[in-house]
């Protein structure tokens, strides 16, 4: 993968010595960067990102010793104290009662995170409205995230013990395909990208899409770097399992509607039956496992979930804002793109 192309003072510093080999003295304006939203902001969220990636496969040409950077790591802790504020300021209206929860009722107030989300239903436009080009939009977007998949939560593993660690490690298995790489969600994905006329390389999108696309995998990158942040990793999960399922059924049937047969729905009819399993197993077996043996963390476990479900909705709203306004979603067309076609045809 190439380094992105810059947004702002910061990233242009930062993706400028990474394209230099590492050594030497290191500078990146962080000193008076404080953007109005911390979430949206174009250049905060790429340089997290770039930085996120020097711990997952890295870039062409970049040397995996800017990985442990001591400077580069400074850096990244200032954006990230900027990243969380944001963050905080996004639930500040929704968590003054998690510290009140019982770590016993933690699988039912995840449950009441997720009856409680009022954001509009991107599944449901999906299903009934989106063209075949709003499709390859979203696929796109989607694409920065499901083409790691279960990468970021995998970083809790080894934080996690007993009950907790075996039903993180149950769930990520299947995700990875149980044992069959043609299997893992991940390459579902790539072939859905190859369906629609995509091109199916890891992060090849990331210079088309906004910064709220990229806020996705940061907030997961977040929470699974840092081992104080297990429990929300926990919760972030938890309430990407819970939400997906049906989501998925609305997606598979928008492909269908336009015509796609089950070679380019695989990804989204695995998630209708797999994902209503993990529900159960990421809420209570991990969520309340993990709950009931660090009592301390059940607050976190919810500002995962939360956090999962309030980013979503921002990306959501940005989605369907763009198209209700007749522009694209992405910050690039799709012209080049080849034309898709539906694979019965």
């Amino acid at each position: 993968m190439q380094l992105p192309r810059p947004r702002g003072p910061v990233s242009a510093a930062l993706i400028d010595r990474l394209a230099a080999a590492p050594g030497g003295s290191v500078t990146v304006p962080t000193d008076g960067f404080a953007p109005a939203d911390p979430l949206t902001d174009d250049d905060l969220q790429l340089s997290l990102w770039v930085l996120y990636e020097l711990h997952y496969r890295g870039f062409d040409a970049v040397s995996a010793d800017w990985e442990w950077d001591p400077a580069l790591l400074t850096a990244r802790r200032e954006l990230e104290a900027r990243f969380e504020a944001g963050l905080r300021a996004l639930l500040a209206a929704e968590t003054p009662g998690d510290a009140d929860v019982a770590p016993a009722d933690v699988p039912a107030a995840l449950d009441a995170v997720m009856r409680a989300d009022d954001g509009p239903s991107l599944s449901s436009f999906m299903q009934r409205q989106a063209t075949l080009e709003q499709f390859r939009e979203v696929v796109v977007h989607r694409s920065i995230y499901h083409l790691k998949e279960a990468d970021p939560h995998a970083w809790a593993i080894p934080r996690l013990a007993g009950a907790a660690k075996a039903a993180l490690v149950e769930i990520e298995a299947d995700e990875y395909g149980g044992g069959q790489p043609a299997r893992m969600h991940s390459e579902l994905f790539r072939r859905l990208l190859r369906g629609l006329g995509l091109d199916d390389g890891y992060g090849h999108y990331v210079d088309a899409v906004p910064a709220v696309t990229l806020l996705l995998s940061n907030t997961m990158s977040f929470f699974g770097l840092h081992r104080r942040w297990r429990g929300a990793t926990a919760g972030h999960l938890a309430a990407i399992e819970m939400s997906s399922s049906l989501p998925s059924r609305a997606y598979s049937n928008g492909l269908q509607r336009l015509g796609f047969d089950s070679a380019t729905t695989l990804f989204y009819d695995e998630h209708i039956e797999a994902d209503a399993v993990h529900e159960q197993i990421a809420a209570h077996d991990l969520c309340g496992s993990l709950a009931a043996a660090e009592p301390e963390l059940t607050a976190d476990v919810l500002f995962g979930a939360r956090a999962a479900v309030a980013t979503d909705r921002l990306f959501a709203e940005h989605v369907l804002g763009a198209w209700a306004g007749e522009r694209s979603s992405l910050r690039s067309p799709l012209a080049d793109a080849p034309e898709a076609r539906p694979l019965s045809a």
